[in-house]
């Protein structure tokens, strides 16, 4: 049975940033009242990427998959399979996978969509390795996208300061030495209330709430209990501790969170990659682009074992342990 191993990665940011005093200056004329200083010490978000109007989920993902070819060094004809993970789908149907794969000039490989919020990359990703091993894909391409400016209720301060757009994607080849060592999925439908966006089309009618709404202090609990109960089930499975970890790429929900959890772990804060303050929470890109930019920037090294985190609406969370 052949081993599944990240061979590449890439990431896609809208080119507009806005910071801060940008959102607080565009809330202050609709009398909603929130500052710099507000955000950053409750989220440590300073800025977020925010695409133009229009602007599709897919084209995001297009270019963030084609920085993750070209770092692995494969064409996009040698894939076997494409898995977009998204909550902001260009359309009901068909799904983004499928638009991804028609902007790289290419059909034939298996493409499909993974919803599960801001787990969604850790849920794709851990379904391609399973591809993998099965030997049902020699190549296999996972994004994460999001769009979520456009679901976002620009007048609730709540949520509309933690997020923004952008994509990840990483590229996953069969292999004969361990690369993804464990994956661990949970879900609890029963909490789908605290995170969701109960919207919906029918009759060519928008039904229910389609903005995003939050339970701030639930997600908070929920996120560090699960997360924590996660990396040492993930661990556990792959015989090793959670001290043995170099890296932990958590999803970049909020910085207390985050600390949070690594303190629950007894993880110095050292090794925690964080992208939060420049990219926001960008749901399930959140991951795939921390651990571009990790990969990039020469920290992320060969043979170091990175533990990757994520949680979300469903409520869902999920871990994936990779040796790099």
């Amino acid at each position: 049975m052949p081993y599944a191993r990240i061979t590449g990665t890439g990431g896609y940011l809208p080119p507009r940033v806005v910071s801060n005093d940008d959102l607080a200056a565009d809330l202050a004329t609709r009398g909603i009242e929130t500052s710099d200083a507000w955000i950053t010490e409750r989220t440590g978000i300073r800025q977020r990427h925010i695409a133009e109007p229009g602007t599709k989920t897919s084209t995001l993902a297009t270019a963030a998959a084609r920085a993750a070819l070209d770092s692995a060094g494969l064409a996009a004809e040698q894939l076997d399979l494409i898995i977009v993970a998204t909550s902001t789908p260009d359309f009901i149907f068909p799904s983004t996978a499928c638009l991804v794969q028609a902007n790289l000039g290419v059909g034939g490989a298996a493409a499909f969509d993974v919803q599960a919020v801001c787990s969604g990359f850790v849920y794709a990703l851990a379904t391609a390795d399973a591809f993998v091993r099965a030997g049902r894909a020699r190549h296999a391409l996972v994004i994460g996208a999001e769009v979520f400016s456009g679901i976002l209720d620009w007048n609730d301060r709540r949520t509309c300061v933690l997020f923004g757009d952008g994509a990840g994607a990483v590229v996953l080849s069969a292999s004969d030495e361990p690369g993804i060592l464990a994956t661990r999925l949970n879900a609890d439908g029963r909490q789908q209330h605290i995170l969701c966006a109960a919207g919906n089309v029918e009759g060519g009618q928008v039904t229910g709430d389609p903005f995003l709404r939050m339970d701030g202090q639930a997600v908070f609990k929920l996120a560090v209990n699960s997360l924590t109960r996660s990396a040492h089930e993930v661990c556990e499975e792959a015989g090793i501790d959670v001290s043995e970890l170099d890296w932990m790429v958590p999803h970049q929900a909020n910085i207390r969170i985050l600390n949070f959890i690594a303190r629950k772990l007894d993880l110095p804060e050292e090794k925690l990659i964080v992208t939060l303050d420049r990219h926001a929470n960008t749901s399930a890109a959140s991951v795939p682009l921390a651990l571009d930019v990790a990969w990039r920037d020469g920290r992320i090294r060969a043979g170091q074992t990175v533990l990757l985190q994520g949680v979300g609406g469903g409520f869902t969370w999920g871990s994936v342990l990779v040796k790099i």
